[in-house]
Formats: structure tokens, sequence, C-alpha cells
């Protein structure tokens, strides 16, 4: 390990990884002799010398100089590293870094890992050096698409041994973040302070200054020669973030001079409450941030229509399997139409917690940069997934197989459900771990060694299905799993797509393969949830006068029940522009008003609709006769008991409905109004949300925060189709 300049950070990185493994040998290069001197008494570094020298014996090189000097440092470490040397830096600013290093060689920008830790002090040099700077702090990397994964993931471990976390950013948006977050405050900390030491009465104001003031004047000490750097480097972000607080200010002058009492106090309330929302979400010790305590609430108002051409969110089930495959896979996995809800990001967090590189998402945009089957790290904490039963179980199955030990938990929504379902199979396998008393979440795994087995679902369910093809891929033998009914096959398409041998038996329903392969990095186009689009499909087809499209939604046959119940109701439901993308059958879907009607619901098409149904219901509730659904019992232990929560909120709203432990008869009638509960789910509360275009009264929903799990943007695309929905932050 070679460390470029042993200031502050550089110091600080030599004492961390020296706590972290003594054995590990350090060199330095600095101009600084007394720094050189002193770090090698304390035997923080284990030599020091010429660059050329030592940078030649080196397998990792850090730069830890201020941003203009490491672009004139970029050519001359490139001329004398060796070939296979990792170089990475700890640079605020990185368009500039990266400008420089792309005029070199092919090779050496394939090992070119730009890195920035959000850690720092307004002291400076090597005696300001602490091991621990960089614990339980973020470190932000920012790999171009061609940077080999191999470095990435080497320096990528190196922060978590200082103790990290590592994010990654597109380089772009790391330099407009920063400048916002981070430059921006040391600039008016600068100003602040020089101003008030121009004016005449400048001894008696730092003399009476009180804490508040030596807080925010603090960065001001900061070391001056690097933030001249990162000011003149990023200065076309600081320009715009700055020329928009000078328009704030402006705002707040003219506030001030007008003695607008009640605007100032609103506007400082809302900073307040930004901020305080800032540090609970980011800073406070628990990632299970209670969801209750930013809970909203839909209001609809009835009537209106749906119209237009929409496009509904990526599907939720493939955003999250991409991260999963992606992250296990050699080489770098690229997906557009990502989901940016929330249990997809708790799987990205989770592989980031086990040193997989991922930079997004970012406009449903995400870069993967693989580790292979065998390159997952260890979890230094518990792995929280929120309300994502699909991350659970499938991490079940993967983590089942590793070396390593880890826990998974979740929300009260999520600890609730049962996890023995796919426990017992893994057990089977060999796999060791421990549930609470009732088969629920934590689930403590402890890494062990698998071998294949021949499992028969006892009920149609994708998620076991993949929870048992994640461990297989780790397993000795074979492992195959058999369906009581067709059930979702993301995963084996996807790991087809990854270049995975499978074998599927058609007639007997059985999937198999075997353990050992390797998986290779593909790009990934994910199309339009359908269980997102189901809600605007049933809203399209109970109102009189709607027309709708809904563009490149995914149409996996496996996943068509609400189509193809729909269409056995009555509804006009065409398919055009019909496609594959990526191995998954996609399709613009049009829905024109017409009446529907009451149907048995056939039994073969429960597991293709399966979190479809609270949509199906209000289709039910708007139809000619009486619906009926039996053989559904899985949607008891969904995110809630939906059965149970569907006809609570149809019987506030007037409809009559009969329930049974597996279903549910829904007769159809007039929708009235009424205060319903989502209970937490959001398929619940989006399909209250539809309903309000057939009902005669207001509708208002509890307890919607979780929408955002599954159908970010929901509100504001429902309201554009013409949904006459208000969300209402609820305290």
């Amino acid at each position: 390990m070679l460390i470029v300049g042993l200031g502050l950070i550089g110091g600080s990185i030599a004492r961390g990884l020296k706590r972290a493994n003594p054995d590990q040998p350090i060199a330095a290069v600095d101009t600084d002799t007394e720094a050189l001197a002193e770090a090698s008494a304390q035997a923080v570094i284990d030599r020091s010398g010429t660059l050329a020298e030592l940078a030649a014996a080196a397998d990792i090189v850090i730069l830890a100089l201020p941003p203009m000097t490491t672009v004139a440092m970029i050519p001359e470490i490139a001329a004398c590293v060796r070939q296979d040397a990792v170089v990475t830096d700890v640079a605020s600013v990185k368009s500039a870094i990266l400008e420089s290093v792309n005029k070199l060689e092919p090779e050496f920008v394939a090992r070119f890992v730009p890195g920035h830790p959000i850690a720092g002090s307004e002291k400076s040099g090597f005696s300001a050096s602490r091991a621990d700077l960089f614990s339980d702090r973020n470190v932000i990397l920012t790999p171009q698409s061609d940077t080999n994964p191999e470095a990435v993931a080497l320096v990528n471990e190196l922060w978590r041994k200082l103790g990290c976390s590592v994010l990654g950013m597109n380089l772009d948006r790391h330099d407009a973040v920063l400048a916002a977050t981070s430059h921006l405050p040391h600039l008016l900390a600068y100003a602040l302070v020089d101003a008030l030491a121009k004016q005449e009465q400048s001894e008696d104001i730092f003399r009476y200054a009180a804490g508040g003031f030596a807080d925010f004047s603090r960065l001001a000490s900061s070391d001056a020669k690097m933030w001249s750097d990162i000011f003149v480097s990023n200065s076309s972000a600081i320009v715009h973030v700055l020329d928009t607080y000078i328009q704030n200010l402006h705002k707040l002058r003219e506030l001030i001079d007008h003695q607008e009492h009640a605007p100032l106090m609103k506007l400082f309330s809302e900073a307040k409450t930004a901020r305080d929302n800032f540090l609970k979400r980011y800073f406070e010790s628990s990632n299970a941030m209670a969801i209750e305590e930013r809970d909203t609430q839909f209001v609809i108002e009835p009537g209106g229509w749906i119209c237009g051409n929409l496009r509904v969110p990526g599907d939720k089930s493939i955003s999250h399997r991409s991260v999963i495959l992606g992250a296990i896979a050699n080489g770098v996995t690229r997906v557009r139409g990502f989901l940016e809800g929330e249990d997809a990001i708790n799987t990205v967090a989770a592989f980031r917690e086990m040193g997989v590189t991922i930079i997004g998402p970012e406009n449903g945009e995400l870069t993967i940069f693989g580790v292979g089957k065998h390159g997952l790290k260890a979890p230094r904490n518990p792995l929280y997934l929120g309300n994502s039963g699909t991350s659970m179980r499938l991490l079940t199955g993967l983590l089942a197989a590793q070396s390593f030990d880890s826990e998974l938990i979740g929300d009260e929504s999520l600890s609730a459900r049962p996890m023995q379902r796919v426990a017992g199979p893994l057990q089977e396998m060999g796999a060791a771990i421990d549930t609470d008393s009732e088969g629920r979440s934590p689930l403590r795994i402890r890494g062990a060694s698998l071998k294949g087995i021949d499992y028969a679902m006892p009920m149609a369910s994708a998620q076991v299905k993949s929870c048992l093809l994640l461990a297989g891929l780790y397993a000795e033998g074979e492992t195959a799993v058999s369906e009581p009914a067709v059930c979702r096959d993301h995963t084996e398409r996807m790991l087809s797509g990854f270049g995975y041998s499978l074998h599927s038996d058609d007639k007997r329903q059985r999937i198999s393969l075997t353990g050992g392969q390797m998986l290779t990095a593909i790009d990934i186009d994910i199309p339009g949830d359908i269980s997102s689009a189901a809600f605007l499909m049933v809203a399209a087809a109970i109102s009189p006068g709607s027309s709708l499209c809904l563009q490149h939604v995914g149409i996996n046959p496996t996943r068509s029940g609400i189509i193809n119940i729909l269409r056995a109701m009555g509804a006009d439901i065409e398919l055009s522009n019909e496609r594959e993308v990526g191995g998954e059958p996609v399709a613009d879907v049009a829905i024109h008003y017409r009446r529907l009607r009451g149907i048995v619901i056939p039994e073969d098409q429960i597991p293709l609709a399966i979190d479809e149904f609270p949509a199906i219901f209000i289709a039910a509730s708007c139809a000619e006769g009486e619906t009926l659904l039996r053989g559904a019992a899985e949607l008891r232990v969904k995110e809630s008991d939906r059965i149970d929560a569907m006809a609570t909120g149809l019987t506030t709203m007037g409809i009559e409905s009969e329930t049974f432990e597996d279903g549910i008869r829904i007769v159809g009638g007039p929708l009235g109004g009424g205060e319903v509960d989502s209970r937490g789910d959001h398929r619940i509360a989006m399909a209250f949300a539809i309903a309000g275009l057939q009902a005669t009264a207001t509708i208002t929903v509890n307890n919607c925060a979780n929408v955002a799990t599954s159908f970010p943007g929901f509100v504001d695309l429902a309201r554009q189709a013409g949904i006459r929905l208000t969300e209402r932050a609820v305290s």
C-alpha cells in the first residue's frame, strides 16, 4: 500500500488500516519530511522514499492530495506504477481528475477507481490524523463503466476495513451533490468570517460571539490550499448552487426588510422540519426508520375518468433480481428501468453492505460492479429489508450458502410474515437458519455448505422457488423445484440471461440446475410492472368514458392473471407492439371502459395474479352480479391479511361481501365513501384510491406511506390519469 500525501486524510487512512491489520505494509510519500518521520516513529508507516521507487512495488496507490495537485500528479503516477496496480484518490471533486485520467492508456484508466470519503476536520496535517476518522462514515466511489470490477472490489474492501459504508455515484452527480452539501457550506463560512473580520467593530463581534457562531464558522479553519483547489476544480457546479442560494438570500432580505413575520416563520419552520427529518433518517443509529412517524393519508374525491398514454415504474420483481444476480456475476451489469421504490432500494443497500459497488439508481439506471459468486463480504450489521418479503426470502437462499454469518431483519409488517416456508427446505439442503418461535424474522443465518435437493412446493410461490434456485447456485449436485401450479419465472429467465444453464420439465412443472457454474454480467432493460399497471387498468375498466394506454408493460405469462381475469369479466383490453426485451415479453396495453360482470375466478389464474387481487376486488365491486374467489389462502399472509382488509373496507363503502379462509365473495353494487384502513399495505391503499372513480362520496384511506415501496410516484401518475387524489401528511 502506497499513500501519496500524508496529511489528515492520508494519515488517517494509514492509521485506520494499521488498526485493522497491524501487519499491513504501508509506504508513504510526502514533501513534509517531519510528517514522514513522525509516522515512522509511531509505526503508522513502514517505509518512505521516492515516488518512483515506492510506486513500482505497490499493489494499491492512494492519492491523498488536494484536487488540483491530484490532477497534476496523475501522469507521473501512471508512468511509474506496475501494470496490475490499482490507483485510487480521495478528492471531493471528480470531473477534473477523471478528465486527466482518461487521457492516459486504457489499462491505467481501467485500474483507476475514484473515491471520496465524506469525512474530515477543520484541522489539517498528519498530526490531526485519527484511526477512527472514517468509522461509520460514507465513502463515495465513482468508477466509470469500463473500470475493472476487481479493482473496484479491492478499493471497496479497503474502505470497509476503515469502517466506511461504500456508496456508488455517477461522477457528474457526485460533483453537483457535493457542491450543495459540502462545498457551499465551506464557502459561506469563509465568506462570513471574512466579511465580519473586515468590519470596524470586528473585535467586539468576535469577542461576544456565542457558540453558534463558533460552530458555523468552524469550517473556515479548514485547509485554505485544499479548499481553493476544490472551488476552482468544481466551479461550474458550485456557481450553479451558489446562484440558487443568492436568489434565496434576496428573498429573505426582502421578507426581513418588510418585516414579514408569518412568511419568515413558515420558511424557518419548513427548514427546521427538513433538517430534523434529515438527521432522523440518515444519522440515527437504526436503519428501520419508523414509517408511522412519516405516515400519509389518501383523500379521494368521487368521480372522474381515466385517459392518456402513461408508463408505470419498472417491475419490482425483476428489479430485485437484477441487483441480486448482477452483484454475484462477473463483470459490470447495467440496468435500465429500475424501480426506485423503498423495497428495491433496500435490496441495493443490502448488497452495498456486502461489499458490492453499485452506482445509482438515478432516473431508473443502475450500474452494478459484480464481485463474482464468491466475492460477497460478511455484512457488519443486520441487513434491513424494510417491507420486502421478496428481498428477505430470496436473500435467505443466497446467504445460506455463503461462508459468513448474516442476519436479516425488516419492519413490523415483514416481521409478521412466515419465513419457515423458505427456512424449512433450505435446512433440508444443510443450511443453518434460526427463526423466531413462530417461524418468522429476524433470520439468523450461519454460513454452511449445501447439497442439492428435489423439492416439491406445497403451494405455488415464486419467492420459495427463487430462494432455492439461488441456494442451488452454490450447492453440491442438482437442485430441483416442482410447482403445484405455474408461478413467476423471472428468476429462471434472468439466470439464463446471465449465462447459467437450467433444465425445465414443463410436463412435470419442474425446474432444476446444477451448482458450480458462473454468471456473466449483462445489460437489463426492465419492463413496466404489471402489478403497478393493474391499478390503472382496473381504474379505466370501471370508469365510463375511460380510454388508457399503458406503454412497455411486462406481460410475462406467469404474471398475466390480471389481464385474463379482467377479460373474463368483460373488460376491453388490447395488447399491441408485443416484443421481447431481455428475455421478458413486453407490450403496450390499451384499456377502454366496458361494463364488467361478476365471475368465478379460475383457480389456475390465482398464482398468476396473486399480488393484483386488491385491484381485482375493486373491479368486482363495480361489476354486475357477484364474483367468487376460492383457493387463495396466500392472500391472508401478504403485507396484510388482504382478504380481511379489503372486505372490511368494502363493507364501509356499502359493498356486500362474504369471506372464507381461502377467499371472498363480492356482490357488485354502488360504492359509497367512508374512511378505510390500508393496514400499512401499499396494494390495499392503491386499490381504495382507484375506487373513488365510482364512489358517491369522499374516500379517506389511512396508513398509506408504504405505497412508496412498490409504486413511487403513484399519486402524481394517478392524478395525471384522472383520479381526484390528494395526499396528506399525518403526524
